[in-house]
């Protein structure tokens, strides 16, 4: 019984946990590039110039029809998400943001 007791009291108290978070992440069932994979939102190791800018573009034409492209961009500054295009903003752009607003 011992054992048991110790047990119990080392365990997680399940009443002190955030509760449920669908709320947070929802949002992306919704989301325009669900469906597209992630290869024109991330760039590529070494990816640099006009590829770089072209598939920028094409992230950026895909958000710009987003219906959640407002909740998008507010995760991505929210975890100051450090790649890829969230929300029609690059990391860059995205980081000058950041920047605006602190300074």
């Amino acid at each position: 019984m011992r054992k048991a007791e110790e047990r119990s009291r080392d365990m997680t108290k399940v009443a002190r946990l955030p509760g449920r978070a669908e709320h947070l992440w929802e949002w992306q069932e919704e989301a325009a590039c669900r469906e597209l994979g992630t290869d024109r939102f991330f760039h590529p190791a070494g990816e640099r110039g006009e590829e770089r800018s072209v598939r920028e573009q094409e992230a950026k034409e895909v958000c710009a029809l987003c219906p959640v492209r407002a909740e998008c961009l507010g995760h991505a500054l929210r975890v100051q998400e450090p790649y890829g295009v969230w929300g029609g903003l690059t990391e860059d752009e995205r980081r000058a943001l950041g920047a605006r607003k602190a300074g």
